[in-house]
């Protein structure tokens, strides 16, 4: 994470946390340390049985595994037994598809959602980084984490993304308002672009006086694209 952002972003120190993506084409992890960030990039599933660094013990371990198939429902229209209704009015979903919701309570919502990506590497990932007790994390969808993680952007505009497996996640609010809050289908990071500039058309936001931040590692050429439009590119 570059000076700028290590400004902008405001985390709870922990003495060691992780923070692992899991996709369907392999996996990538951070690690805070004593002050200090690693990270892993992104790796095939061979290396899990070979990375050092999940053959230990997190004080906070993070999973989050690309899914599409999300919807963010207010807390006070939300109701357990219609979970699984709720998704299927806005993404298809199977009749023995798992559909599952966890409580965002700063945004006052539910993130309903169904998790079919990374299979036994999430399972795996799972059963292998635990905390110092012994108990294990319970893996979570990275608009989950997005949402989390947006209130601690500093900039009146926040707008933060990822780009995984041929899906934009897009976060964008202001201040304190959530303003959207959605996946597209994206074959390539110049389809995630159009994606992400008529987001900010609808919206009424300029990129030229706004930072965007990534979750997912970007290559040199997409960041420089961003860079024609953006004020500032930010990866965390």
């Amino acid at each position: 994470m570059s000076g700028a952002a290590s400004q902008r972003i405001i985390m709870t120190i922990h003495n060691d946390r992780i923070s692992i993506q899991v996709g369907l084409s392999g996996y990538s992890f951070k690690i805070w340390a004593d002050g200090n960030l690693h990270s892993s990039g992104w790796m095939g599933a061979d290396r899990i049985f070979t990375a050092k660094e999940l053959q230990r013990r997190y004080d906070v371990v993070d999973i989050s595994v690309f899914t599409p198939k999300c919807t963010l429902v207010p807390s006070n229209f939300f109701s357990p037994e219609r979970a699984a209704e709720m998704l299927a009015d806005v993404v298809a979903i199977g009749p023995g598809d798992p559909v599952d919701y966890v409580e965002i309570p700063h945004l006052a919502s539910v993130l309903v959602y169904s998790d079919m990506t990374g299979g036994m590497l999430t399972k795996v990932l799972t059963e292998t980084v635990r905390r110092p007790d012994g108990s294990k994390s319970r893996p979570l969808p990275e608009l989950y984490y997005m949402l989390e993680q947006l209130p601690d952007l500093q900039d009146y505009n926040k707008i933060l993304a990822s780009y995984m497996d041929g899906y934009l996640y897009l976060t964008i609010a202001q201040g304190k308002s959530l303003l959207l809050c959605n996946t597209y289908a994206a074959a390539d990071f110049t389809t995630a672009e159009y994606f992400l500039f008529l987001a900010m058309k609808k919206l009424q936001l300029n990129p030229e006086v706004s930072t965007v931040f990534f979750r997912t590692p970007l290559l040199d050429d997409q960041e420089m694209s961003l860079y024609r439009y953006f004020k500032n590119v930010e990866q965390l």
